[in-house]
């Protein structure tokens, strides 16, 4: 292991982050907070002479906060990208990243549909010209995800990120059993080399307290076929087949029952029409016959 919290030296807070004893607050329960903590050296140098190909990274962390269910926010982010110590408006980290986001968001933007439970852990790939979007909690860029109960958690909750021969795989425990259980699963994905990892959270409107109580980085070994170690090196974040993962969001249209109503309406509304049509034409004809008398 390279990265742990036992050496500050390898670290950089900043914004609301503060260092305890047990855990790096990242943002406390109070609104429009935003703070990170972000490795001083990437894991290219971090193992050097070796380079990093295949790695493990396993989180421990806490969402907790006075907020009732989808009274709370915003969330957290892990993060593995070219640039490091950003501001920014996703999860308290910069937009048009370049590199890996994993997102714990704990707020529904988009949850209309009620097609997903939040908290929600996702993933999404940056290149440099894509943007997250909150309005609809990232889904348009969003390569998997699972929901996972790890607000106001009474176990300890913890994220597992494996990444080995171009396949990411993402596990989390938070429901105190010590298993891991499947969240994410994504072949041709390729990371370049020499990035730096972090972990950042921002508040709005609505806060938590976001902890962060330990983040272990171990490098595996696998073995290789003679071609796979021939492989041309990676400079830009991709992933075979982006249009797999590609979701379709659009604005809420109308439910069956909104439809309903709207019709009935509207029929309603054509038939009180006819009938002031009706009456006005029935007095403008008893007028006409009066001027003949």
């Amino acid at each position: 292991m390279c990265l742990g919290f036992s050496s500050s030296s390898q670290w950089d807070l900043m914004g609301t982050a503060m260092v305890t004893p047990d855990y790096v607050r990242l943002t406390p329960d109070l609104q429009s907070r935003q703070g990170a903590v972000w490795s001083r050296i990437s894991f290219k140098k971090c193992f050097s002479p070796f380079s990093l190909r295949d790695w493990e990274l396993k989180v421990q962390f806490k969402i907790h906060g006075q907020g009732k269910k989808n009274l709370n926010g915003d969330g957290l982010a892990f993060w593995l990208t070219k640039d490091r110590m950003q501001n920014g408006p996703v999860f308290g980290n910069m937009n048009h990243f370049v590199g890996l986001g994993i997102f714990v968001d704990t707020y529904p933007n988009a949850d209309k549909g009620h097609d997903r439970a939040f908290p929600f852990i996702s993933v999404m790939l940056g290149n440099g010209t894509l943007s997250y979007d909150h309005d609809f909690d990232g889904r348009p860029t969003e390569l998997g995800g699972c929901t996972a109960m790890t607000r106001n958690a009474i176990y300890d909750t913890f994220l597992l990120v494996r990444y080995s021969k171009n396949r990411l795989t993402l596990m989390v425990d938070v429901d105190g059993r010590q298993e891991w259980k499947d969240c994410a699963d994504i072949t041709g994905l390729r990371l370049p080399m020499g990035y730096f990892f972090g972990a950042s959270s921002a508040t709005g409107d609505l806060s938590d307290n976001h902890d962060i109580i330990s983040m272990k980085l171990y490098q595996l070994t696998v073995k290789r076929a003679p071609e796979e170690e021939e492989e041309e090196e990676v400079t830009i974040p991709s992933v075979d087949n982006m249009e797999q993962f590609h979701v379709d969001v659009q604005e809420e249209g109308m439910s069956g029952l909104q439809f309903f109503f709207t019709l009935l309406f509207s029929i309603m509304g054509l038939g009180v029409l006819a009938v002031v049509g009706l009456m006005v034409y029935g007095r403008w004809k008893e007028n006409r016959r009066k001027r003949f008398y």
